[in-house]
């Protein structure tokens, strides 16, 4: 299991299918910003409301030459199902073997009642067009998270 990428470093790249079978890396968007987030489950509520807010914010990140990108355990046919029912309209990468999760320090020791579990921690890590790590959010919490994240881009691509 890989430590979390810390503000500096280079990014992971990544490979994993989006909701529609394409495979989709790190290289696909050079000159951009990405904000990479990583969630659970679909169709949870708090995963629902984190990609409803995403998806409520697109414009304002497109603005900023930013591509939202989700990234859980879950199938492509089930981004399909979680998109078409919320009306999102953000990428989603499936990562059943949690490869991806592995590599951003995401799939990490849980507690729920009592019992330990490896699972997918939210977390959020925002990219710079260099594929450089510019700003993590741990153990995220969905109530304005996206905003959060919007604001701390306006802030950094200024700079």
């Amino acid at each position: 299991m890989s430590g979390i990428p810390q503000v500096g470093q280079p990014a992971p790249n990544f490979c994993a299918p989006d909701q529609d079978g394409n495979q989709v890396s790190l290289d696909d968007f050079s000159r951009q910003w990405v904000v990479f987030y990583f969630y659970p489950k679909d169709d949870t509520p708090g995963c629902t409301t984190e990609a409803k807010d995403f998806t409520h914010l697109s414009q304002e990140f497109s603005d900023l030459e930013a591509e939202i990108i989700g990234v859980s355990p879950d199938t492509g046919k089930s981004h399909c199902k979680f998109i078409e029912k919320h009306h999102l309209s953000i990428m989603l990468l499936s990562d059943p073997e949690h490869q991806v999760a592995e590599a951003y320090g995401a799939w990490r020791l849980k507690k729920f009642m009592g019992k330990e579990y490896m699972g997918v921690a939210r977390s959020t890590f925002l990219i710079n067009p260099d594929k450089v790590i510019a700003y993590t959010w741990e153990n995220v919490k969905t109530k304005a998270h996206a905003q959060q994240v919007l604001n701390k881009l306006r802030e950094l691509s200024t700079v």
